[in-house]
């Protein structure tokens, strides 16, 4: 079963607990769009399928329905060549690889034949589940957080001028506000022929959860404020309900999009 936001006029775009073994491992899953407090239009999309052990949130840019097209293309594609490349005897890590550097292409491609979308990208966070393996590939801001037994840590470094300025030794208290630059991001899917993604590699157990999200939610959710909404939770669905709320209630200023899944 694959699933995918495919509604242009809804405000909020949700998917309940769904769950299912394959792959060595059982999974369940729920996702939640909003369009924000803000925003005319939804630019994020995500997508997961369980069979596949795969999960993406996309955050599209390049104004109304160009950075809604580049999201959705990322997602739908990233899906369709990762299921055509599993079958290679290429390792996970290559195959979540692959797929993302054709995702780039078929939105840079795009974008090329309609001069209505040019300079259209999305960032992208993807995820794979394969028995007690996992491989979390990453363009631009969108983040993956690993949560396990209370804790919660990033996984996903931001391609952003923030996030780089920071590296570098940078505060938001520096000359230039950061705070005002935070939507300047460094590296997307489909602004240029090629992309290069980061790459991360772990082991999950029972009881893992992993988040995926558009910095519309974790500009709003830093790790603590996610542990802390997600301990003891017992419903991915009433879970991913409270993190966008937190985004709502904090303003909203972009759409938010939170994807949760969890190792049965």
């Amino acid at each position: 079963m694959s699933t995918n936001e495919i509604a242009k006029a809804e405000k909020i775009y949700s998917h309940r607990d769904a769950a299912v073994q394959g792959l060595g491992v059982a999974v369940e899953v729920a996702a939640l769009s909003d369009v924000g407090r803000t925003r005319s239009v939804n630019e994020d999309s995500f997508g997961y399928d369980l069979e596949l052990g795969l999960f993406v949130v996309c955050d599209g840019m390049g104004g109304m329905a160009a950075g809604e097209v580049a999201s959705r293309t990322a997602v739908d594609q990233l899906m369709l060549h990762y299921e055509e490349l599993r079958s290679n005897e290429s390792s996970l890590e290559e195959h979540v690889r692959e797929a993302i550097l054709r995702a780039n292409q078929d939105v840079w491609q795009t974008s090329r034949e309609n001069h209505h979308l040019r300079g259209m990208g999305t960032t992208l966070v993807a995820a794979c589940v394969q028995g007690n393996h996992i491989v979390i590939g990453n363009v631009g801001d969108s983040r993956a957080y690993f949560l396990r037994e209370g804790g919660c840590v990033q996984v996903t470094r931001d391609h952003s001028y923030v996030a780089e300025q920071i590296a570098r030794g940078a505060t938001e208290q520096t000359q230039v506000p950061l705070a005002s630059l935070r939507q300047w991001i460094t590296r997307a899917v489909g602004i240029e022929k090629k992309v290069q993604p980061d790459m991360f590699l772990a082991e999950v157990k029972v009881g893992d959860i992993v988040l995926l999200a558009s910095d519309g939610l974790t500009r709003y959710a830093e790790a603590q404020v996610i542990a802390q909404r997600l301990s003891g939770t017992t419903s991915l669905a009433e879970a991913c309900r409270g993190l966008v709320d937190l985004a709502l209630e904090g303003g909203a200023e972009d759409n938010v999009t939170c994807l949760l899944f969890r190792i049965l």
